[in-house]
C-alpha cells in the first residue's frame, strides 16, 4: 500500500473510532510503529486536526469539530455495504478489502450491528485457494504473465502462458481469464485446475475492446428431462438449486422433483453424491445410463 492510501485510510479510521492506538495502526497496515508516527506528523503537516492522547488507553484522535456529517448514504447502506464486504473477505485474502471495510465504517456515526451475517465454511482447500489467488491478484496487479499446467475436464494436461486480467467467482468456483499465448484468444481458467504456477515476465495490457471481443458460441449439453424421489432430509439442497416450483411433496418423508439435467458424468456424479437419498423415476434410459456409470464405479473395489 502507498503512504497517501494509508494516510486516507487512517483519517476514515479516525473518523470512526474515538482513539486509535499506534499499535492497532501498526496491526492493521503491517507497519512499524515509527512509520505511524510519522504518518501522523504528515497530517498534522497537511493541517488535518489529529492529536495524541497518553495514558493506558491513549492514542491517536482527530478534534470532534473535524467530523463531518456523511449525506451520500446512510446507517443502513452503510451496514449493507459492510456485510457485503466482510463475506467476500472470507472468501479471498486480501488486506486491501479489510481497510476499505475500516473506511465504510468511517462514515457511519454509530457501531455497525448488521441483522445479516455472511459465514462460509473454512475449508482447508479454500485456505490453498487464497493463496493462489493472491498470487494471480498480484501478477494481474503487476501485469506480469503467468505460466502453469493446465488439467482439461478429460484429464489432459497442457502447458499454457496467460496474461492475467480478471479473477472470476461463479457458483462459488473461482475462474482467472486471460489472454492465452498458446491459443491466441482469451480463455477462462478454473483456478482448482491449474498447476505448478510461475511467473514470466512483464506484459502490455490489451484494450478494453479487445479483451471483450465477440467469442464463438459455446455448446452446452442436451439436456434431459428427468423425474427423482429425494428423501427429505436432500430437499432444501434441490430447492436451493433449482426453486420451490421443482419440488413436490408425496408423503411425509419423500418428495418428488422434475428437473433437466445433461446426460454426462458430472450430472451422474451429482446424483451420486446423494447417495440413498435419491432415486431416478424416469426416464428409463436415463436411469440405465446412470446404472452403468455406478457399475463402472463399483468396478474398483472388485
Amino acid at each position: 500500500m502507498q503512504k497517501i492510501e494509508r494516510l486516507i485510510s487512517i483519517v476514515m479510521i479516525l473518523l470512526q473510532k474515538e482513539v486509535v492506538s499506534a499499535t492497532e495502526f501498526s496491526r492493521l497496515f503491517n507497519v512499524s510503529k515509527r512509520t505511524i508516527q510519522r504518518d501522523m506528523d504528515s497530517l498534522s503537516y497537511a493541517n488535518i486536526p489529529i492529536f495524541a492522547k497518553h495514558g493506558h488507553e491513549g492514542g491517536y484522535a482527530l478534534m470532534e469539530e473535524y467530523k463531518f456529517d456523511k449525506r451520500l448514504l446512510n446507517h443502513q447502506d452503510i451496514e449493507n455495504i459492510v456485510v457485503a464486504l466482510g463475506g467476500f473477505e472470507q472468501l479471498v485474502t486480501n488486506e486491501d478489502i479489510q481497510i476499505t471495510i475500516q473506511k465504510i465504517k468511517g462514515m457511519s456515526h454509530v457501531d455497525l450491528s448488521p441483522k445479516l451475517d455472511v459465514t462460509f465454511y473454512d475449508w482447508l482447500g479454500r485456505s490453498q485457494l487464497k493463496e493462489e489467488m493472491n498470487f494471480i491478484m498480484q501478477s494481474i496487479e503487476q501485469h506480469l504473465l503467468i505460466e502453469f499446467d493446465y488439467v482439461d475436464q478429460k484429464g489432459d494436461i497442457t502447458h499454457r502462458t496467460i496474461e492475467p486480467y480478471y479473477l472470476q467467482l461463479n457458483e462459488m468456483k473461482w475462474y482467472v481469464v486471460g489472454h492465452c499465448l498458446e491459443r491466441e484468444d482469451f480463455r477462462t481458467f478454473k483456478i482448482t485446475r491449474m498447476t505448478n504456477f510461475k511467473r514470466k515476465g512483464f506484459f502490455v495490457p490489451r484494450s478494453y475492446k479487445e479483451s471483450k471481443k465477440e467469442k464463438q458460441p459455446v455448446e452446452h449439453p442436451r439436456m434431459i428431462s428427468i423425474t427423482l424421489m429425494i428423501d427429505v432430509s436432500v430437499r432444501d439442497q434441490f430447492i436451493e438449486r433449482y426453486g420451490k416450483r421443482s419440488v413436490t411433496r408425496k408423503t411425509n418423508r419423500n418428495h418428488i422433483v422434475n428437473i433437466d439435467l445433461p446426460e454426462n458424468q458430472f450430472a451422474y456424479q451429482f446424483l451420486a453424491g446423494f447417495g440413498d437419498k435419491v432415486k431416478i423415476i424416469e426416464p428409463e434410459s436415463y436411469i440405465n445410463k446412470y446404472r452403468n456409470f455406478l457399475e463402472e464405479a463399483l468396478r474398483l473395489y472388485y
